[in-house]
């Protein structure tokens, strides 16, 4: 018995006359994504994506895994094929399903008929079905509100498939369905949970993150590219472009007021993010700041920052609470590595009592204290990229 997947895709079928276009970047990703599993076919036909395995190799469990991690995805079934014949559908239940119904109490029977050929109808379908189940595991209850596994049986075309309930998928757009943006990686917690949740919108996602060695360490930048691993699990190979700010840091000490430090620093950021954008054909930066968080997110602090770049910058945290981030990371299976007790370049010379409601024209006034251009020019040039894959 051939288990297949059915990915069921949401947003996509609300799309008109350039559906076509979005079902062929879900189509395409699947294909790359499942090479990992093994030899797959991938179809997809009314609104759902037929995984089928080519061989005995393929991996079934691991391409169910994978399929759960793709955006565009809403939910993923494992499923197996029978002939359009009752009997055949009842057989099949009775042997594929118990397996699924093991240690539960309660199950439903529900079927979905697209075929409307076929001689019984969805209720009549169901009541087959789990009359059937009931034949092999008379301990079990129906419970048609509550039920610990719902049994599904859906009628197409050309078969009948029978499964043991769905899963949700990572849902949003299929990646790259939305052009191309650019992340400023910290290796804190909301940058990647950002960055994943862009992504989610059919964003194509690359990062730059800053350095300041010696000032912070080698596992500090290995800890950014494993977070970049991570949230690649999502959307695909992520670029981090790394760009070192120790000497710009040191002379920003050195020049300015030190309350205007973290403004100073975050405004060199933008531009060299903005620099880095222009580089690799992003449309928008994403930044992980939530209001009001820390000092350098208070709402006049962000209109200092903001105001030294063109591009849209995207902040999907902006309303979250910290909780709130955090469970999105931990969801997403980055928030151990988010924590791990290595500095980022936020950290080195923090000053003791940051302005949280600066003036743009003062801290114009302090820039103006360095060569700010020069020293900037001087960081892009070191930049060098590092691509994190999953």
């Amino acid at each position: 018995m051939k288990e297949i997947l059915l990915c069921k895709y949401g947003e996509l079928t609300l799309k008109g006359l350039n559906r076509g276009y979005f079902e062929k970047l879900l189509y395409r990703d699947m294909k790359k994504r499942l090479e990992k599993a093994g030899n797959f076919s991938v179809t997809y036909i009314q609104s759902t994506v037929y995984v089928e395995p080519l061989d005995d190799d393929a991996d079934i469990e691991e391409a169910f895994r994978l399929c759960r991690k793709i955006f565009g995805i809403t939910t993923v079934a494992r499923a197996v094929e029978t002939e359009k014949d009752i009997e055949a559908i009842k057989a099949t239940a009775k042997s594929y399903i118990p397996a699924f119904l093991r240690g539960k109490a309660t199950f439903r029977a529900d079927a979905r008929r697209s075929d409307k050929r076929f001689p019984m109808t969805s209720p009549q379908i169901a009541a087959e079905v789990g009359g059937a189940i009931l034949e092999v595991m008379p301990e079990l209850k129906v419970d048609l509100r509550a039920p610990e596994i719902t049994v599904m049986t859906e009628i197409r075309e050309n078969k009948a498939y029978i499964h043991a309930g769905a899963f949700p998928g990572a849902g949003g757009m299929p990646t790259g369905s939305s052009g191309k943006a650019l992340l400023l990686l910290s290796g804190g917690i909301d940058s990647p949970v950002a960055g994943f949740m862009i992504a989610k919108r059919g964003v194509t996602v690359e990062a730059v993150h800053f350095e300041s060695y010696p000032y912070t360490s080698e596992q500090a930048r290995d800890k950014v590219i494993e977070l970049a691993r991570e949230v690649s699990e999502y959307c695909g190979k992520i670029k981090v472009h790394i760009i070192s700010l120790t000497h710009l840091q040191e002379v920003l000490r050195d020049s300015c007021a030190e309350e205007y430090f973290t403004l100073l620093l975050r405004r060199s950021m933008m531009r060299l993010a903005e620099r880095t954008a222009e580089a690799c054909y992003a449309s928008a930066l994403i930044t992980g700041e939530s209001l009001a968080q820390v000092a350098s997110q208070t709402m006049q602090a962000l209109c200092v920052t903001d105001s030294v770049v063109n591009r849209p910058i995207f902040r999907p945290c902006i309303g979250m609470d910290k909780e709130e981030i955090i469970a999105v990371a931990r969801r997403i299976g980055t928030f151990e590595t988010s924590i791990l007790p290595f500095e980022d370049c936020c950290t080195v010379f923090t000053p003791r009592h940051p302005k949280t409601r600066p003036e743009l024209e003062k801290v114009i006034e302090q820039e103006k204290r360095y060569d700010c251009k020069a020293l900037e020019d001087e960081a892009f040039a070191s930049m060098y990229t590092v691509e994190a894959e999953a």
